[in-house]
């Protein structure tokens, strides 16, 4: 039962992701904490994931989460609904390598951004190394 509830989440979560429809549908916040140690956060767009496993999010370096997860790269996401919700714990990092950046691009990000190669544009990958889930009606936690 356990791995269904998993998969279910992991299901939902691919769902999200991407600029659905040329718009942007699919939300998670993330949690990071701040320069006075406080937990903060920031409700961003899922562009790629692999279930539960890893989420990524296209920011800016300029932006605060930026230097939150160069001073402390531990992180939460959650995801939720009526219907569920589904929190991961574990780390986030700063990708800006080229090939990172093409990969997450989407042409509807063109609006905040000039390209994939803008230096500016960068992406957030959360890698997840536990879990909470209540899916639908039954709730189940673990470590990946």
């Amino acid at each position: 039962m356990n791995q269904d509830i998993v998969a279910r989440a992991s299901e939902i979560i691919n769902a999200k992701t991407g600029y659905i429809g040329g718009g942007m549908e699919g939300y998670a916040a993330l949690a990071l904490i701040d320069e006075d140690g406080y937990p903060t956060a920031s409700t961003l767009t899922i562009a790629k994931a692999d279930g539960i496993k890893w989420l990524t999010f296209a920011t800016s370096l300029d932006r605060d989460s930026v230097q939150r997860i160069k001073n402390c790269n531990r992180a939460s996401v959650c995801v939720n609904t009526s219907e569920y919700n589904i929190t991961l714990v574990g780390t986030a990092e700063i990708l800006n390598d080229a090939q990172t950046k093409n990969d997450m691009w989407f042409p509807i990000m063109g609006s905040e951004w000039s390209g994939p190669d803008d230096p500016e544009y960068c992406v957030i990958r959360f890698t997840t190394k536990r879990y909470s889930l209540f899916v639908g009606y039954e709730e189940v936690k673990g470590t990946l």
